[in-house]
């Protein structure tokens, strides 16, 4: 066991991802009552199920008789993998695929001592009971067509994540965008209201001085352009980005759970429009 060479791995590491697409694909499925495509790739492919299966593996090579080694080993690898990944992804997309804020013992929401120990029991279960099937399935494949099978997989698993990374920066872009709109929209508006705010309490002055109405005075302060650049401004709004929508969206669509610390508010105005559109076509 775990005499392999570097085409096996890969493949177990590809079995691995489809195992754990399917898992967490019909898990969140239930859960929301229709099917949903889990995952950051459009493949059925989870990564971090690939590669929290081979290290797993690979930590527990010389302890694997010892089932309370495999536990510990494979919960502690498996742990520092998914930190890693959360933090990582969420620091180059600013978007948290998964989420465990909410859960007892959690640090920084990527990981959780819960599902700390699952990766433990899991280890256990992957181990004892389902790698030595999986083994002897890849293992009789003869080598000259597995290196094949794994050019094939390998070609399509990097044009997804390609795809898939380009899709999750173009979201990142999005909600930066309607950020700064926001941002300004919102120091356009109270620009108006100061100026508009000084015009009616010194109105009755600045007309001795100016000869001009009050009505008047608010024309020169919108001949200003603030309100032209607001109405500027909201028509670049999520109506006037479709294509960069159209795009983000899908990475959503695989992750309705994500979120976003730094861009909160522009993922829930993204979110909610996804929902209607979603809504409309059904």
């Amino acid at each position: 066991m775990y005499q392999y060479n570097l085409v096996q791995w890969f493949l177990f590491f590809y079995f691995y991802c489809f195992c754990g697409w399917v898992w967490e694909s019909c898990y969140v499925s239930v859960l929301k009552r229709h099917w949903v495509n889990r995952g950051f790739l459009h493949g059925p492919m989870l990564p971090i199920y690939g590669f929290g299966a081979v290290t797993i593996l690979m930590l527990t090579i010389q302890v694997k008789e010892n089932i309370a080694l495999v536990f510990l080993l494979g919960m502690i690898g498996a742990t520092i993998l998914e930190y890693v990944t959360g933090a990582l992804m969420e620091k180059l997309f600013h978007v948290r695929y998964w989420d465990y804020s909410n859960h007892k013992l959690n640090l920084n929401g990527h990981i959780c001592l819960a599902c700390s120990i699952g990766w433990g029991f899991f280890s256990i279960l992957l181990v004892e009971v389902l790698h030595t099937p999986v083994e002897g399935l890849i293992l009789r494949i003869p080598m000259e067509y597995a290196v094949w099978i794994n050019a094939v997989i390998s070609i399509v698993f990097t044009v997804d994540t390609a795809l898939s990374v380009r899709e999750a920066l173009d979201l990142k872009e999005l909600l930066k965008s309607m950020t700064q709109n926001s941002q300004e929209l919102q120091r356009l508006q109270k620009r108006i209201d100061v100026v508009l705010a000084f015009l009616e309490d010194d109105s009755g002055k600045i007309r001795e001085r100016m000869g001009q109405s009050l009505e008047q005075i608010k024309m020169t302060a919108e001949m200003e352009g603030l309100k032209q650049e607001i109405e500027r401004l909201r028509k670049q709004g999520l109506p006037g980005r479709n294509q960069l929508y159209r795009q983000a969206s899908r990475i959503l669509k695989r992750n309705p759970g994500s979120i976003s610390a730094k861009y909160k508010k522009a993922l829930e105005d993204v979110k909610e429009a996804f929902e209607k559109k979603t809504e409309e076509k059904e």
